[in-house]
């Protein structure tokens, strides 16, 4: 029982940090996992929101994964070095770079192949993956170059199930990812939604006191309107959700 005068827990900001994320090192492949995940499997770490899966991917040059399947499931890509090329059973056919948001519907089923498209540079990404509103879509694929959008210096809509202007559609209307590319000391206010999970994926930034360096994350719960600053040049990826998955 807390004592009379300790102070309360704040159960709406949950920081964590990148060396306490799951690892799975394959020699071709060094991965970190912010939430449960192949092996890893952690039944209280599964979720935040409508978001189930943000590895954060190192794969070697002339290395990925090959042909593989997917159903039922919003899989986003974002680059942050080298480039990734992705291949589907639809026929569907691109290479990501940084600055180019990838989104894959797996919906009643897809397979596909995500390889370094270097035979001599290492590719590093992010894939989000985020339960859709409803099984049973038909598969498709959309990518766009949103890199002149995130010259602003402002949370930018690169993902949207809200109809964003400039955003990838994704089939999920509860879900936006925005990134902010910040310089030093440049601010930003993160959403005021049920659910945000804030990822540093380059820099370092200061989120209501709290020191996040690259690779820690931030999960809100009802926190309200938080601002956050950039201790350096850095990029944010923050996921809104409306709701939590249920199923």
């Amino acid at each position: 029982m807390p004592q009379p005068n300790s102070p309360a827990v704040d159960t709406s900001l949950d920081v964590r940090l990148a060396d306490d994320r799951y690892h799975t090192d394959l020699g071709w492949l060094d991965s970190r996992h912010s939430f449960s995940f192949g092996h890893h499997h952690d039944p209280a770490n599964t979720r935040h929101g409508l978001l189930i899966v943000a590895n954060d991917d190192r794969v070697a040059a002339g290395g990925g994964f090959g042909t593989h399947g997917h159903r039922d499931m919003e899989i986003v890509t974002w680059v942050l070095e080298g480039a990734l090329e992705h291949r589907d059973s639809n026929g569907n056919h691109g290479v990501l770079r940084p600055g180019v948001a990838q989104r894959m519907s797996a919906g009643t089923g897809i397979q596909h192949s995500e390889m370094n498209a270097s035979t001599v540079e290492p590719v590093r990404f992010i894939q989000m993956w985020v339960v859709p509103d409803r099984a049973g879509y038909e598969p498709s694929y959309e990518q766009r170059d949103v890199t002149l959008d995130l010259g602003d210096g402002q949370l930018t809509p690169v993902i949207s199930g809200r109809g964003h202007p400039g955003a990838v559609s994704i089939n999920q209307p509860g879900a936006v990812m925005w990134v902010a590319r910040l310089e030093p000391g440049a601010t930003i206010d993160l959403p005021d939604a049920p659910f945000v999970h804030v990822f540093v994926a380059r820099g370092s930034a200061v989120l209501d006191d709290e020191q996040l360096t690259e690779g820690d994350a931030c999960r809100l719960t009802d926190a309200g309107t938080l601002a956050l600053r950039a201790d350096e040049a850095s990029e944010i990826i923050v996921w809104e959700s409306a709701s939590e998955v249920t199923r």
